[in-house]
């Protein structure tokens, strides 16, 4: 039987702990059976255990995102090392990494689930197994560039944790991705995923149409304007367990400009600069919740709120909203007669609206604000991911040229 070898950030310590105090068998029975079974094959799995959750611990505590990433795609591969070669993780070679990922291309169908299933629940103190729990979700076509790129990425990282920790000394794991046949070369034109111009006015123009039958969608309408207008990932807009975004995270300076305060990847926090036209739409949504139109120092008011219980709003529970108001455009869409328009949306997600507000923009805001605003580490990422005016400008001189 399949067992997950990792619960989730808030019962990592735990998890830890009964490792080292040689008491996993009560409070996670199915896990402390397994690790012995396994132990029988290959007798450091305990060891190669309690390192995992170490790592997971240090690359994990800063974003729970970055935690889910990282145990998704490390829990697998050791899972695969154990049940399949057979051998501790710091024993694989350059070909058992090759088979690792050959597997990840097309796993065993024992492997696969179709749903997204929790990994283990309270039951009168003791954290119990899902049976139905699998390692990979099962997929129509081989492994996408972007899933590989993250198992690769994930391997790369544990390994080179592994040779400073003095676990193993070497890293076979750059070699295997430079030679894998799986990857594709990405061309030099990458243009990101964005909506076109009639997907954002039926997107944003639906919402806040119809808000005026269901006053709740002003929330929505709040939440498209952030992750458009301001350029925002959904995870800056959430509740997280470091930063709760709330409305005295937006601020005015002595000229009158306003900003707002945001958390972004590595606890970077930024000031994203607003617009007059996303100012009207915050006091907008301010007023039906029935608060000032603007935003006082002092307020601890979430910035997206729930309609039940307290607190902001977690990760799925924004894309959900987002989701809300894509379906509605989609339907809009086909009844207006624009049905190329209303499939391609359905492969839309919540981040196609920071690159939207960005591509846009790039056109024209200088771009070093622009990057400034989108929390760009390098200038040079904004440059290779929004302008695309060397591009068009190579085509339209080489459009005449003859054969």
């Amino acid at each position: 039987m399949l067992v997950a070898l990792v619960d989730t950030l808030k019962q990592l310590r735990y998890q830890i702990a009964h490792l080292e105090d040689d008491t996993l068998q009560s409070e996670y029975p199915e896990l402390a059976s397994f690790i012995q079974q396994v132990g029988l094959t290959v007798a450091e799995s305990k060891q190669e255990l309690v390192f995992l959750y170490q790592f997971l611990y240090v690359y994990g505590r800063k974003s729970e995102a970055t935690y889910n990433r990282f145990r998704n795609e490390l829990e697998r591969f050791y899972l695969w090392s154990w049940l399949v070669a057979e051998k501790s993780v710091f024993e694989l070679k350059r070909e058992d990494i090759e088979a690792y990922v050959d597997f990840m291309v097309e796993p065993d169908k024992r492997w696969t689930m179709t749903s997204v299933q929790w990994r283990y629940k309270d039951e009168q103190g003791i954290r119990r197994l899902n049976e139905n729990w699998r390692p990979f979700m099962l997929k129509e076509s081989i492994a996408s560039q972007q899933t590989l790129a993250a198992m690769f990425t994930a391997l790369n990282v544990f390994y080179k944790f592994a040779i400073l920790e003095e676990k193993t000394f070497a890293n076979f794991v750059p070699v295997v991705k430079k030679n894998s046949p799986y990857l594709v070369v990405q061309s030099q034109i990458k243009i990101p995923d964005t909506l076109s111009d009639i997907q954002w006015e039926y997107v944003f123009g639906v919402t806040r149409d119809k808000c005026e039958q269901v006053p709740d969608l002003e929330r929505n309408l709040f939440t498209l304007a952030c992750l458009k207008g301001l350029y925002l990932r959904i995870s800056e807009l959430s509740e997280r367990p470091q930063w709760s975004p709330v409305m005295s995270h937006f601020w005015q300076d002595n000229d009158g400009f306003w900003f707002l305060r945001i958390m972004g990847k590595g606890n970077k926090l930024r000031d994203v600069t607003l617009s007059e036209d996303f100012v009207t739409y915050l006091k907008r949504y301010r007023l039906y919740r029935g608060l000032p139109a603007l935003p006082r120092v002092d307020e601890a008011e979430p910035l997206v709120h729930k309609i039940r219980g307290q607190g902001g709003m977690t990760v799925r529970q924004i894309r959900r909203l987002v989701q809300q108001s894509f379906d509605l455009a989609k339907q809009s869409l086909l009844d207006d007669g624009f049905t190329d328009d209303a499939e391609q949306l359905e492969s839309a997600t919540a981040h196609w609206l920071r690159h939207t507000g960005a591509t846009h923009d790039a056109q024209t805001r200088p771009l070093k604000h622009l990057s400034e605003d989108l929390g760009h580490a390098k200038i040079a990422t904004t440059d290779q991911i929004y302008i695309q005016t060397n591009i068009k400008e190579r085509a339209k001189s080489g459009l005449k040229r003859k054969v």
